[in-house]
Order: structure tokens, then C-alpha cells, then sequence
């Protein structure tokens, strides 16, 4: 299943609207890659609002997707992430250290800007 990229000024967005199998995932990790330099891209927003499970591979993707995005000048901000699923990753010990995280698209938007005015990292 691909996910779709979207470009909204220098921000690339992604909205996950269902579980991705490893594959769908290494694919959204290289295609991320790609078009951050393509495109000159400040910002990558991940919206994970329709997910109810993130797994340790979804995780550690999510982080590898944020950290290329990083090496590649682009800030990350993963958006939407449910309570339930909070608590889950928090049971399990899995943490998205280092990537900003905001409760929606809107939120996050306004984080990608923020981090790009003030050249930080956004990490919280």
C-alpha cells in the first residue's frame, strides 16, 4: 500500500490510514529520502492519527525516516499519535527520541515552522 506524499510549501506530508507492511514502510523511509533533496524540503510531517498500533519496526522506521530526513536538512514532526497508542509504546519501551511530536496536522505544521525559523532540532 502506497502512502502518498504530499507538498504543502516546503513541507512534505505523509497521512498513514493503515497498518504498512515492513516493505510499504522501507519504501515511505526511501521515498522520504528522495524527495526531501528533490524537492529542497524544510519539513517532513508524518500523520499517524488513523493508526491504533505502532509497532518496533513501524517506530524504528518512523525514527530512521527523521533522522535521514535530519541528515538531509529537512525537521520532522510526527503528528496524531492516539492515547491508546501512547500508552502502548510507552508499555513496550519503544520512544520516538528526538522527533518532535505534536497532537494534529495543524500543530505540527506550525512546529516545522518554528523549528526551520529557529534552525533547532524541536526535539521535546
Amino acid at each position: 500500500m502506497a502512502v502518498p506524499i504530499l507538498k504543502q510549501g516546503a513541507v512534505l506530508i505523509a497521512s498513514i490510514q493503515a497498518a504498512l507492511s515492513d516493505q510499504d514502510l522501507v519504501r515511505l523511509q526511501e521515498e522520504f529520502a528522495e524527495r526531501v533533496g528533490r524537492l529542497r524540503s524544510r519539513g517532513v510531517i508524518i500523520d499517524v492519527t488513523a493508526l491504533d498500533v505502532l509497532d518496533s519496526f513501524a517506530t524504528r522506521t518512523l525514527l530512521a525516516i527523521a533522522y535521514t530526513a535530519k541528515l538531509r536538512g529537512a525537521h520532522t514532526v510526527v503528528v496524531g499519535i492516539q492515547p491508546d497508542v501512547a500508552f502502548a509504546m510507552v508499555q513496550l519501551g519503544l520512544s520516538l527520541d528526538g522527533v518532535a511530536t505534536a497532537l494534529d496536522l495543524e500543530e505540527g505544521l506550525a512546529e516545522v515552522d518554528k523549528m526551520t525559523r529557529l534552525g533547532g532540532h524541536g526535539d521535546r
